[in-house]
C-alpha cells in the first residue's frame, strides 16, 4: 500500500500534529526500553516440495528437522502420527543405557527358540551361549534385531514401562503398546504405536547431545548409531558424503518406511532430522528414495 504525505490545512490538523511530534520522542522511549524480539527460529516455508513427494511416491510424508544451533526448523505434517516401527528401538536403548549401571551391561541374557521373533539375525546365533545386555544394544540398534528389543522391553517391564520413562523425559505423545513384531501392524487411524516427527526428534535430540544421558552411556548410543548398518539408503543417503550421521530405521505394514537421526555438518551444530512414511494398502512397498529426497530438501533448507 502506498502512503502519501499531506499538507495539515486547518488549526485542528495543525494541532494534532503538533501533539503527535510532541508524543515521538515518547514512543522512541518506550521502543528502547522494551524486550529486544526474540531470535528468529523460522520454520522453512518448503511444504510443496514436500507434498510434490509425498504425490511422486504416492506416500504420506512427516519431516521434523532442527539446527540446534540456529534453532532454525523444517516441518511437514510435524505433529501428525506414524506408526514408529523399529525407529522405537533407539528410545528403548536411550531408556536401557539411562537407568542400568555400567556394569551391567555386561549381564548375560539367556533365551531359547520359542523366544526368537522374525529379523533376528544376532539373536538367532546365539541361542546356546546367550547375549549380554551391551550385544543386545548393538544388535538392535545396529542390524534391527527385534529379539533383542523384545529383551530390551523385558528389562523394562513392557511397552508401558518405557512410555513411563519417555513421560518423565518429557514426551507426552508416544504411545507404546506391544512388542515386536506386533507393533508393526501400523493400520492408519490406529494410535498405538506412534509417535510424531518432532516428538521424536525431541527424545533423539536428549539421548544423543543433551543430558539426558551420561557422558559414557551417550557415547555407546551414539557410537552404536553411527555404525548403522541399515540406514544407508535413507537419510544418509541424502546428505553430503563429509557428515557424520547416528541414525535408526524402521519398516512396517502399509508401506511404513522411517528413519530419525542426527546429523553433524563438519564445523557446525548438529542437526537432529526424522522422516516418517506410510502407504494407504496394507501390502504397499516402500521406496528408500523417498526418504533420502526429503533428507536432501530438509538438509538443503537448514544448512
Amino acid at each position: 500500500m502506498e502512503i502519501r504525505m499531506t499538507r495539515f490545512r486547518t488549526a485542528r490538523s495543525a494541532a494534532v500534529a503538533i501533539t503527535a511530534a510532541l508524543l515521538l520522542p515518547l514512543a522512541a522511549c518506550a521502543t528502547d526500553n522494551a524486550a529486544p524480539a526474540p531470535t528468529s527460529t523460522a520454520t522453512t516455508p518448503i511444504s510443496g516440495e514436500f507434498d510434490a513427494l509425498e504425490t511422486e511416491f504416492d506416500a504420506h510424508l512427516g519431516v521434523f528437522g532442527i539446527d540446534t544451533g540456529s534453532g532454525r526448523t523444517v516441518e511437514h505434517r510435524a505433529d501428525e502420527r506414524f506408526a514408529y516401527a523399529s525407529t522405537s528401538k533407539a528410545l528403548l536403548a536411550g531408556v536401557i543405557l539411562a537407568t542400568t549401571a555400567p556394569a551391567d551391561l555386561e549381564l548375560r541374557i539367556k533365551y531359547t527358540s520359542a523366544d526368537l521373533v522374525a529379523n533376528s539375525p544376532i539373536s538367532e546365533q546365539h541361542l546356546a551361549d546367550g547375549i549380554t545386555l551391551r550385544e543386545v544394544l548393538d544388535a538392535a540398534l545396529r542390524y534391527s534385531d527385534n529379539t533383542a528389543a523384545n529383551h530390551m522391553f523385558a528389562r523394562l517391564g513392557g511397552p508401558k514401562g518405557v512410555e513411563r520413562n519417555l513421560r518423565a523425559l518429557g514426551d507426552n505423545v508416544t504411545q507404546m503398546d506391544r512388542t515386536e513384531t506386533a507393533l508393526n501392524e501400523a493400520i492408519p487411524g490406529d494410535t498405538r504405536d506412534t509417535s510424531t516427527p518432532r516428538a521424536l526428534a525431541a527424545d533423539l535430540r536428549k539421548y544423543l547431545l543433551d543430558s539426558a544421558l551420561t557422558p559414557e552411556a551417550r557415547a555407546i548410543l551414539t557410537d552404536m548409531m553411527r555404525r548403522n548398518t541399515t540406514g544407508g539408503e535413507l537419510i544418509r543417503a541424502g546428505v553430503p558424503a563429509d557428515w557424520q550421521v547416528a541414525d535408526k530405521t524402521g519398516s512396517a505394514a502399509y508401506g511404513t518406511r522411517n528413519d530419525i537421526a542426527v546429523l553433524w555438518p563438519p564445523n557446525r551444530a548438529p542437526i537432529v532430522l526424522t522422516v516418517l512414511s506410510t502407504r494407504a494398502k496394507q501390502d504397499a512397498s516402500y521406496d528408500n528414495a523417498l526418504l533420502a529426497k526429503a533428507a536432501k530438501i530438509a538438509v538443503q533448507e537448514l544448512n
